[in-house]
């Protein structure tokens, strides 16, 4: 090869740093629907060799978005790739969906979970296009990503035959899930780390003192609504979770809930304890989120790829 053309291919490398060896290509900015003008975007992430699977991204963001019009998209967060593991996946052949959604301090629950739901619809929708198999599709987030994710797995998801829209007829309920430090039973989160952290922003309300020890109370039971706990059942896909024990965000105890929960009613469980981890998984033994990339991946073969 010639000086000239190996400086070429140098810069060609150098002009698109995000693109993993197995990565083939993205297409930025798909519009998976719309709300009073605004739209809901995703990007698609093309393995180089795909298996026909296709999984949903979403990075945690507190709930809420940052209202600068230059602010960086969460379907862009550096955690798609440095906690969700999506070169890891990618390596496996998943085409990839990170998505963004609609969050406080603009929007409030049921937003979120009606735009994750909406992705879903749009992309089983899809599938023949996009090359997977649109009976099963898997979903992993971290955090309130991890939440969103849960909520696909839990809820029933299903579509409206009658909607005038194609996209609506279609189930929003995954088939595999991967939750990475995620808070699933609000009404205990809320009394264990106070009402600031999970009400004010993404509810609308906080949860304390009478309304807390009231389950009439209306804020009780929104936030009995809004907990992926109120809705497992014995139909639910079989949910991979990770937690870090050491976690002063969303305790650790949260996950330990969910999978009794499961567990007692026959969903397939398994939870992953990372000793002194923190809420993005690190410990100060040097283990990070990427030293369960390869489990994780494994994890979606052995469980998505399998009918149940």
């Amino acid at each position: 090869m010639r000086t000239g053309s190996i400086f070429a291919a140098i810069l060609l490398i150098a002009a698109f740093p995000r693109f993993s060896l197995a990565e083939a290509r993205v297409e930025s900015n798909v519009i998976y629907g719309m709300y009073s003008g605004l739209a809901l975007l995703m990007d698609v992430h093309y393995p180089a060799n795909s298996n026909g699977y296709g999984i949903v991204l979403i990075p945690g963001s507190g709930w809420h978005a940052p209202l600068s019009l230059d602010a960086v998209p969460l379907k862009q967060s550096p955690s798609v790739r440095s906690i969700l593991g999506a070169d890891a996946l990618l390596e496996g052949g998943y085409t990839l969906f990170s998505i963004n959604h609609r969050a406080a301090g603009r929007f409030k629950y049921p937003a979120a979970v009606e735009d994750a739901q909406r992705a879903v619809r749009y992309i089983r929708h899809h599938a023949a296009s996009y090359g997977i198999d649109p009976e099963r599709i898997g979903a992993t987030g971290h955090s309130t990503g991890g939440y969103l994710v849960s909520m696909l797995g839990v809820l029933d998801g299903d579509g409206n035959p009658v909607d005038s829209s194609p996209i609506n007829q279609e189930s929003s309920k995954v088939q595999a899930v991967i939750a990475l430090s995620t808070s699933f039973d609000l009404i205990e989160f809320t009394r264990l780390v106070g009402s600031n952290a999970s009400g004010t922003g993404f509810l609308g309300s906080p949860l304390r003192g009478p309304q807390l020890r009231n389950p009439q109370s209306e804020e009780f039971l929104l936030y009995m609504e809004a907990s992926p706990t109120s809705y497992v059942s014995p139909d639910d896909p079989p949910f991979f979770l990770i937690h870090g024990d050491a976690d002063s965000t969303v305790p650790f105890s949260q996950s330990e809930l969910f999978q009794d929960k499961l567990t007692e009613i026959g969903v397939t469980v398994e939870l992953i304890r990372v000793p002194g981890g923190g809420h993005g998984l690190s410990n100060s033994a040097g283990q990070s989120a990427s030293d369960h990339f390869g489990r994780m991946a494994e994890w979606f073969d052995r469980h998505l790829q399998t009918e149940h």
